[in-house]
């Protein structure tokens, strides 16, 4: 949020900022954010100042007010170039102006701009916004507050400036204003536990029955990382219809002037095992900042090679008659074969054997010449296409990515993945949205691989076919749909939807049914669940704002400045107060008896270390060879670890780590100079001699990662006239259940394909074949794994 920028004036150099709360209100699965930033033009003379903040790409603003000298200020919102206008015609002035809006081309980065704050007065500015909350695997709501406002990488093409550049940066612990966060959670069903990625304060239940509970974040936040909240409660696959009152001013028939409905689904879908076919195409970011940690902590993985990883365990994984594709891209990009190919033995060995020469030098983000290369390629009868994004950059130009992305949502799904903290929110939630897809971010400790592999077995479902929903309600009211038809539904995957509910309801009826249809296998489904059309008032309005939110993101993806495109975005921005490209939020301070005097002055404050891309290095930092036009790092980089210690001393990169990376100014990119992979774990060396058909061969290697010699094993096996690439598939089966069951999301699918190819091996004999690896390996692994 905004407390990882500062304020800045227009020629870079940050205002005083004083202190920052944040103060957030969960309900459910929706939150309320207010974040108040506290300033102080502690100068002789009036500043004029601008400062940039990320937020995450759901949000929905609704609220921007000023206090300055006890006076407060509402700002209105208006069409983009009207703001524009008044607010250049208030500074002339000598007028107190604010203004807030959405970045043209990210929808998740903010600007504001001060006009004339006095000289030793306060600015106490408040951002309010709503957001719906994302769903974990394990049943946890996730809230992330963002923290790290990565400078973009710059298409050379673009003729324009990048805002989020050009920042002075000190050691989090260096930065001169303070941070305090809250959190207040409600939810009728109980709230069973909350976990954060930063220290907190004991979890408070406000009643007897842990209903309603509060935290705070503990002093010694350094701004280095998202501030990310998980919320356990005690149900959480609880369908619900809610229904919000209509605006008292506003008239009927538009959005705010009639009661808006949102249902939440929870579908029952039952596991299949059935086999999927699909072509399954991974683009890798390459680019010179996947050499960076995966986060700030010493020893951490370097991103392309958790990547690296995350390829050889999906590329393992794929069931064999599929078709994949890998695609590494940067500045430039290249595919490992023109085509998409069949999946077999030897098409496995080539990829895996191409993904170990993977490295991060392809220099900058750039997402839209590839993505053009798959779309102008055919897609295969029978075979769905599946894309999986795994980037970690900010790119100049998300709104054209995300718009080619729409303009293909027909022909295929999207999984996208955010790598570190910066990643850009708007380009990986607006592609998977934009396909019915699913995002995911990977920040501070989290591994890349169980998200990845998690996304891949959604892939592998059935596809799920004629969704739709049907209403059923009392004589005289009528639904219109607010956010995208349901097409695609995933097992496990919350379905959220936005209804607008038109006309009079007459009769005495109090109640309505929403029923969701679809149909997987050829068998019909049918989720119902009635409601009452009793709606309830709000005062935020944040049913209807959310909704107004889905409808401005839907048409973000089709937009290219099409008049009429663009005049329906205007217009539901403006009857429901959710900033968006084309409008912002302006205060002009009309109590003023006279202008401020005086000429403007600079002063300012700076920001928290993030990772760099080259061009983007302060000066300070860096000095440049004239021989070889590449700059190297001449001072360690600070970079602080927070954990539950939170008196532990920030840690600095030494000498040696900062050689390691290398900056080519004509890039924008950090190049890893080393490019020396760390060694593979043993359940990597494990899944990395599995077949395509999902067997091991009894070898060294095998019997390496396994503790044991290949004569030892062989002599194990109960019959030695029996079929040993069985015996040795049965050992490694049972070496990941009784050795790296942690891991199991990593393995599980293609374990399942293992299972598989046993079964189709299976005689009388595979119990005491079980029974014998159990001893062989001192493990007591049910036999039921293998469906037994």
């Amino acid at each position: 949020m905004v407390y990882s920028s500062g304020l800045l004036t227009h020629s870079k150099e940050p205002v005083p900022l004083k202190s920052i709360s944040v103060a957030v209100t969960i309900r459910e699965f929706v939150a309320d954010v207010s974040a108040t930033l506290d300033y102080k033009n502690e100068e002789k003379d009036p500043v004029e100042a601008f400062f940039v903040f990320p937020m995450d790409e759901d949000s929905a603003v609704y609220s921007f007010q000023a206090l300055v000298d006890g006076t407060s200020i509402v700002a209105e919102i208006q069409e983009k170039q009207q703001t524009q206008e008044n607010y250049e015609n208030a500074f002339s002035q000598g007028q107190q102006a604010f203004i807030l809006e959405q970045e043209r081309c990210s929808g998740d980065i903010f600007s504001c701009s001060i006009g004339n704050l006095p000289a030793d007065k306060k600015a106490v500015v408040t951002v309010s916004y709503v957001q719906e909350l994302s769903l974990e695997a394990d049943g946890a709501i996730r809230f992330s507050l963002p923290a790290i406002l990565n400078p973009h990488y710059l298409f050379q093409e673009l003729d324009e400036e990048d805002i989020t550049s050009h920042m002075s940066r000190l050691p989090g612990k260096e930065l001169p204003y303070t941070f305090s966060f809250n959190a207040n959670f409600y939810s009728p069903h109980g709230i069973d536990k909350v976990q954060s990625n930063c220290p907190l304060s004991p979890l408070q239940y406000l009643d007897d029955d842990k209903t309603v509970a509060q935290i705070s974040l503990a002093e010694g936040h350094l701004f280095d990382r998202d501030i990310e909240i998980l919320v356990y409660y005690r149900e959480v696959n609880t369908p619900s219809v809610s229904v919000e009152l209509a605006q008292a001013d506003a008239k009927p028939g538009s959005l705010m002037g009639d009661p808006t409905v949102m249902v939440s689904f929870y579908p029952k879908i039952p596991e299949s095992q059935e086999k999927i076919t699909g072509e399954f195409i991974f683009l890798m970011d390459c680019s010179g900042s996947m050499s960076c940690p995966m986060n700030n902590e010493g020893g951490a993985q370097l991103r392309i090679h958790s990547a690296k990883e995350t390829l050889v365990l999906m590329l393992k994984s794929l069931p064999l008659g599929c078709f994949f594709n890998i695609y590494e891209f940067g500045s430039s990009f290249e595919s490992f074969y023109p085509e998409s190919v069949e999946y077999t033995q030897q098409s496995m060995e080539d990829a895996m054997k191409r993904v170990k020469a993977i490295d991060a030098d392809l220099g900058g983000t750039e997402i839209l010449e590839p993505l053009k290369e798959i779309y102008s390629k055919s897609c295969r009868p029978g075979h769905p296409r599946q894309l999986f994004l795994f980037t970690d950059g900010e790119v100049c130009g998300t709104r054209q990515v995300i718009a080619e992305v729409q303009c293909h949502n027909q022909n295929h799904r999207c999984f996208s993945f955010g790598i570190g903290e910066g990643a850009s929110i708007s380009l990986i939630k607006g592609i998977a949205r934009a396909t019915g897809g699913i995002a995911e971010f990977i920040t501070g400790r989290e591994r890349m691989q169980p998200k990845a592999l998690r996304s891949l077995k959604l892939a592998l479902q059935p596809m799920v076919k004629n969704v739709s929903l049907t209403w059923t309600l009392p004589p005289g009211l009528e639904t219109t749909l607010l956010s995208p038809a349901p097409t695609v539904i995933f097992r496990g995957q919350r379905l959220i939807i936005y209804i607008q509910l038109k006309g009079t309801n007459t009769a005495k009826e109090v109640t309505g049914e929403v029923c969701l249809q679809y149909t997987i296998q050829g068998v019909d489904f049918r989720d119902k669940m009635p409601f009452s059309l009793d709606p309830k008032a709000y005062d935020k309005l944040t049913i209807h704002r959310l909704a107004a939110k889905s409808l401005i993101q839907n048409l973000y993806g089709n937009l290219q400045d099409v008049p009429e495109e663009k005049k329906k975005v205007v217009d539901i921005s403006l009857q429901s107060g959710v900033v968006s490209t084309h409008t912002a939020y302006i205060a002009i301070n009309k109590e003023l008896n006279q202008p401020i005097q005086g000429s403007l002055t600079q002063s300012g404050i700076p920001l928290a270390f993030g990772y760099y891309r080259t061009s983007l290095i302060p000066s300070q930092m860096a000095m440049s060879s004239p021989s070889s036009g590449i700059s190297y790092f001449t001072s360690p980089v600070s970079f602080t670890e927070l954990d539950d210690n939170e008196d532990e001393e920030p840690t600095d990169w030494d000498d040696e780590l900062c050689t390691d990376y290398i900056c080519k100014s004509d890039s924008s990119t950090i190049i890893s100079a080393r490019g020396i992979s760390p060694p593979e774990s043993l359940l990597l060396q494990l899944i990395s001699l599995q077949k395509a058909d999902g067997s091991w061969e009894l070898d060294e290697a095998l019997a390496s990662v396994l503790g044991v010699n290949v004569q030892n094993a062989l002599a194990a096996l109960p019959d030695q006239r029996k079929d040993v690439l069985r015996w040795a598939t049965v050992l490694a089966v049972l070496w990941m259940h009784s050795f790296s069951w942690a891991e199991r999301d990593e393995w599980e699918l293609l374990e399942r394909k293992a299972v598989a190819w046993i079964q189709s091996r299976s005689d009388p004999s595979l119990c005491e074949c079980i029974k014998a690896a159990n001893i062989l390996l001192k493990s007591s692994v049910d036999p039921a794994v293998f469906g037994l």
